[in-house]
C-alpha cells in the first residue's frame, strides 16, 4: 500500500472503522484523539488477536507438557520471531519481552552497573553519556547507575532550538564512556536527532549504544542491523498495541553483559539450595511468568503496520505534524518547539499568557484530546526555558481536518483565556 493510497484510507475513514473508540463523542463534540505519542489506540485485527489468545490458547509457556501450554509456548515465540523480522533483526540480535521501555530501559541501566555473572560493565571512573533530549526512563536509570558503579554521568546538551550536534558528541567521547543512551524521537519536542550517526560514532569510540525507539518503532526507521545500536527499547502501547508489552531488542553479546533484573521462575537452567545457574539467552532476562497476551498483541499491532506500510504511515504523520507546526505557529502568542523538524509525529508548544493545562482542558470541551504538561521531559524544557507545554501527537487514524480543528480550538481557547 503506497502513501496515497495509506493516506485515502484514513480519509475515507476505513482506517478509523479499525478504531471504534475513535467513533464516540465527549462533551458533545466527535472525538479528535491527538494523544498518540502517550498512547495510541488498538485496532480490532490486534483485540482480535488477544481475545483468540485468551479464549482458545491462554497457559502458562514454556512448563507444560499439555497441549494448551504448547499452543501458548508456540504463541509466545511466534511472536518473538515475527518482532525481530519486524525490527530488522540480524543473526547476531536478541529480542526480550518486557512491559515496556521503561522497564527495558531500567533492565539495561540496572544490568550494567550491578556485579552478578560477570562484573559490572559500569565501574567507578567510568563515563555514561545520556542526550539532553530524553524521557525521565531513558535518565532516571542512569542516574541510578553512575550512583551505584560511582561512574560520571554526562549529559550531551541541545541547541536553543533543542537539537543535539554530532560535533558536540565528539567532544564529549573519551577512552572512559562506556555508555551512550539516545532518544530515536524526542517526546517532549518532537525533534529528531541524527541518531544513525550519533551511534556510530558512539560505538566507534568502543560505548555500548542504547537507543528508546518507542517514538519511532511505528515510523519510517532503519533496520536494527544497519544500526550500530547495542540494545533497543520500545513500547507496545505506542504502535497499536497493548498497555503492559514491549521489546528489550540487541545484540547478544551486548544483552549476555546484563545482570537479570528478575530472579525466579523459567531464568534459571538449575537451582541447589545455595546457587543456581541462569538460563541461556532470552530467558535469563525474562524471569517469572510473561506477558503472553500481550506479546501476541505486540506482534498483531507489527502485522497491522505492516499491512499499512510504515513509509505510509510516516509520510501521513509527518504531514499532519507539518499541517499544525505552520498553522499553529501562525497564531498570536504561541510558539512551536523545534518547527524544522520534519520526520516526526509530534508538535509541542506554548501559549503566551496561558498555562497549558488550561489550553488542554479547553480544547477537551471541544473533543480533543492533547497532553499537557513536561511529558516526563523536564530537564529538557527546563533547558530551554520553556517549562510546561501543549502537545499534539498523530497516528495513521488522524486526518487534516483534526488538525484544522485542533489549530482554531488554540485560538478560540486562547481568546478565552486573555
Amino acid at each position: 500500500m503506497g502513501d496515497r493510497e495509506a493516506l485515502m484510507l484514513t480519509e475515507q475513514g476505513e482506517v478509523r472503522a479499525l478504531f471504534p473508540l475513535l467513533g464516540q463523542r465527549v462533551h458533545g463534540a466527535a472525538l479528535a484523539y491527538l494523544d498518540n505519542a502517550a498512547t495510541t489506540q488498538m485496532p480490532l485485527p490486534v483485540q482480535d488477536a488477544m481475545r483468540h489468545f485468551e479464549q482458545r490458547e491462554r497457559a502458562n509457556i514454556h512448563r507444560g507438557v499439555h497441549t494448551l501450554s504448547q499452543r501458548a509456548t508456540d504463541a509466545f515465540e511466534r511472536a518473538r520471531h515475527d518482532l525481530a523480522r519486524f525490527v530488522g533483526a540480524g543473526a547476531q540480535h536478541e529480542l526480550v519481552f518486557t512491559s515496556g521501555t521503561t522497564d527495558s530501559l531500567n533492565m539495561v541501566a540496572h544490568g550494567l552497573s550491578t556485579a552478578g555473572m560477570h562484573p559490572a560493565t559500569l565501574t567507578p571512573g567510568d563515563e555514561i553519556i545520556v542526550s539532553g533530549l530524553e524521557h525521565h526512563a531513558n535518565l532516571v536509570p542512569w542516574q541510578q547507575a553512575a550512583r551505584r558503579s560511582g561512574a560520571t554521568l554526562r549529559i550531551l546538551r541541545p541547541d536553543a532550538q533543542g537539537r543535539l550536534h554530532a560535533e558536540d558528541l565528539a567532544r564529549m567521547l573519551s577512552a572512559r564512556t562506556r555508555v551512550f543512551a539516545l532518544t530515536a524521537c524526542a517526546n517532549a519536542t518532537g525533534e529528531r536527532p541524527p541518531y544513525e550517526r550519533l551511534l556510530a560514532m558512539a560505538a566507534d569510540a568502543g560505548a555500548l549504544t542504547v537507543l528508546d525507539a518507542a517514538q519511532a518503532v511505528s515510523h519510517r526507521m532503519p533496520a536494527l542491523q544497519a544500526l550500530a545500536c547495542d540494545f533497543m527499547a520500545f513500547s507496545g502501547h505506542k504502535m497499536y498495541g497493548p498497555m503492559g508489552s514491549g521489546v528489550l531488542a540487541g545484540r547478544r553479546t551486548a544483552l549476555e553483559r546484563l545482570e537479570p533484573l528478575r530472579y525466579g521462575g523459567d531464568m534459571v537452567a538449575w537451582v541447589s539450595a545455595t546457587e543456581a545457574q541462569f538460563a541461556d539467552l532470552p530467558a535469563r532476562l525474562e524471569g517469572g511468568t510473561p506477558n503472553v497476551g500481550g506479546a501476541v498483541g505486540l506482534a498483531a499491532a507489527a502485522a497491522f503496520i505492516e499491512r499499512i506500510g510504515r513509509d505510509a504511515i510516516d509520510s501521513h504523520v509527518c504531514s499532519l505534524r507539518a499541517h499544525a507546526a505552520q498553522a499553529l505557529a501562525a497564531i498570536d502568542g504561541v510558539t512551536v518547539l523545534s518547527p524544522e523538524t520534519e520526520a516526526s509525529a509530534i508538535v509541542s508548544f506554548v501559549t503566551r499568557d496561558a498555562h497549558p493545562h488550561d489550553v488542554g482542558t479547553l480544547l477537551d470541551e471541544r473533543g480533543i484530546a492533547v497532553r499537557t504538561g513536561h511529558h516526563c521531559a523536564q530537564p529538557l524544557l527546563d533547558h530551554l526555558g520553556l517549562g510546561p507545554t501543549t502537545r499534539a501527537s498523530f497516528a495513521v487514524y488522524n486526518t487534516h481536518d483534526e488538525v484544522e480543528r485542533l489549530v482554531a480550538s488554540v485560538a478560540d481557547a486562547l481568546e478565552v483565556l486573555r
